[in-house]
């Protein structure tokens, strides 16, 4: 993903995003498993989907990885998020004293 597209979208929309992606690729994957494990086909056929097998898995790696980094990146946000929370908190304690 872009370093743009993530600019103007959530981390977190997008990790959501990524999981739906991965999710229907697992579905299709299974699918397409579940008709080579099935019935008799051509070599034509076989061949066929087991490039869209490859296909689906590749895939399906490549949305792991993105989500790893992503998940790497909220993270890091949400540490962030927490350091600039304490010390609002003990700037706004010491100005209270």
């Amino acid at each position: 993903m872009t370093k743009k597209k993530r600019e103007t979208l959530g981390v977190a929309l997008e990790i959501d995003e990524l999981e739906e992606k991965l999710s229907r690729c697992r579905r299709e994957l299974e699918a397409v498993n579940s008709r080579l494990c099935g019935a008799e086909l051509s070599p034509e056929a076989r061949r066929s989907l087991e490039k869209e097998k490859s296909s689906l898995m590749n895939k399906a790696s490549n949305y792991e990885k993105e989500l790893k980094v992503l998940r790497q990146e909220n993270r890091k946000n949400m540490l962030l998020s927490m350091v600039i929370f304490i010390l609002l908190t003990l700037i706004y304690a010491c100005w209270t004293m």
